[in-house]
């Protein structure tokens, strides 16, 4: 499980570096387009079509980031509430479905990739393939990731403060550690 964890701890740290690099890409290009169109009257036509692709590769690569750190908002009020094996069963229920679905979308990720293999993109003329890829990568990292904390789960190895993972709001979450250190005694943070 460590090697596991190393693993997939090294992916996202890559994943937040290739993050990083796209959106300071998307930035120079969007402003490039800019200053091209107001101040030279001409535009880069290869910065729409890249920019975005960028940023549909930004929002899948973000997502697995997330999922690895448990960032994505939900709703915890009713499982939260629930003893300890209530928690164990929904968060099983929900990874399953969250299998399912993520299988689904790999397949559908696959079948579009190959069929716009030869589809050559308006402007770029890469191949449209490549924005199909990005769901390609995206469930097989989360399907990684949810069968790890799946196994976990049903191996007994995952702590009951872990058994919720979605966050209320970033308040929520930035309430409770001030209740929880203010609890302990400790100094809480200011705002």
């Amino acid at each position: 499980m460590v090697f596991i964890d190393r693993f997939i701890g090294g992916i996202c740290r890559v994943l937040e570096l290739a993050i990083a690099v796209l959106l300071a890409a998307m930035v120079v290009l969007v402003f490039g387009n800019v200053v091209a169109r107001y101040g030279f009257n001409s535009g880069i036509t290869l910065s729409e079509e890249i920019s975005r692709w960028m940023f549909i590769w930004l929002t899948f690569l973000g997502a697995v980031v997330a999922l690895k750190e448990r960032g994505h908002l939900g709703m915890d009020m009713v499982v939260s509430k629930l003893p300890t094996a209530g928690k164990k069963i929904c968060l099983v229920v929900g990874q399953i479905i969250m299998l399912y679905i993520v299988g689904l979308m790999f397949k559908g990720s696959w079948e579009q990739a190959v069929i716009n293999a030869e589809v050559s993109a308006p402007v770029s003329g890469l191949p449209m393939a490549i924005v199909y890829a990005s769901g390609l990568v995206f469930s097989a990292m989360a399907g990684l990731i949810i069968a790890v904390d799946l196994y976990r789960v049903l191996t007994g190895n995952l702590a009951e403060q872990d058994l919720i993972m979605v966050q209320e709001s970033e308040e929520a979450v930035q309430l409770k550690q001030i209740l929880d250190d203010a609890q302990r005694g400790a100094p809480g943070r200011s705002a």
